[in-house]
């Protein structure tokens, strides 16, 4: 049996995934993961970027960063490290792609506590952050899982057994190039998938908190669970790059990433 058939039959045996905001009563106030980060985890990473960058090349950052889209566009500073603070300025368009910046990870359960704010120099700034594992084949580029935060909602997605599995991201081409509706089982699929919850995004600074937890990913803004997501793709066992993916402009201030098993 395929990969795309498995995923498709489990689907129409279990229930729908769960696409909700944080359940109150599994996450009282007191819930932190960031505090449970700290308690039942070990720090592997740390950076509050106190330095600067040495250039525009892929490692121009420094402490161990690759920004993956940097030699496409080796005249255009997309990072610039000021006062503490890592400036990311997509060229987007030039590049052809957003810029994607990453580390070293490597972890089964834990996250990351990334310290953000949208500067408010564009309309539409958005983030992507979350995981990638390279060296597992059949999923493109290796992405995993991600939050993804806009202007006026917050997602998670797992795009392992999602959008990036190769199998079905070649499928649904196939309707996206023809201009036609997905199929019915797989654009049902797709929707476990992902979970979505309205926000409005400000300039202020923010500590976000994303981690997985068994198949489970929570994403906390200041202290409190804002969404939360169970899919089998979360369950990853090697989460070997923590991401950033940003196709405008986003501050980061300082990240922590913790390994909990």
């Amino acid at each position: 049996m395929n990969t795309t058939l498995t995923l498709l039959t489990t689907f129409l045996l279990a229930p729908l995934a769960t696409l909700h905001a944080a359940d109150p009563k599994q996450f009282p106030p007191s819930h932190n993961d960031a505090g449970w980060l700290r308690e039942k985890g070990t720090l592997i990473f740390h950076d509050p970027f106190e330095r600067e960058e040495t250039g525009n090349g892929m490692k121009a950052i420094g402490n161990g960063w690759e920004s993956a889209t940097a030699d496409r566009v080796p005249q255009i500073k997309q990072a610039d490290l000021d006062s503490g603070i890592l400036k990311i300025a997509s060229a987007t368009k030039e590049a052809g792609h957003a810029a994607h910046i990453h580390h070293d990870a490597g972890f089964t359960d834990g996250g990351a506590v990334v310290r953000f704010k949208f500067p408010g120099l564009n309309k539409d700034e958005s983030l992507q952050l979350g995981f990638v594992d390279r060296e597992t084949k059949g999923i493109h580029a290796g992405h995993l899982c991600y939050g993804i935060l806009s202007q006026s909602n917050i997602s998670l997605m797992d795009s392992k057994t999602g959008d990036m599995n190769l199998e079905i991201r070649q499928r649904r081409q196939e309707y996206l190039d023809r201009k036609e509706k997905l199929p019915a089982d797989l654009d049902a699929l797709l929707k476990t998938k992902r979970v979505t919850v309205p926000w409005n995004a400000d300039t202020d600074w923010h500590e976000l908190v994303l981690v997985t937890e068994g198949d489970e990913m929570r994403l906390s803004l200041d202290g409190k669970v804002i969404i939360h997501h169970r899919s089998e793709g979360f369950a990853h066992p090697m989460k070997r790059w923590f991401s950033f993916l940003v196709p405008s402009t986003v501050w980061i201030e300082d990240v922590k990433i913790w390994k909990v098993n």
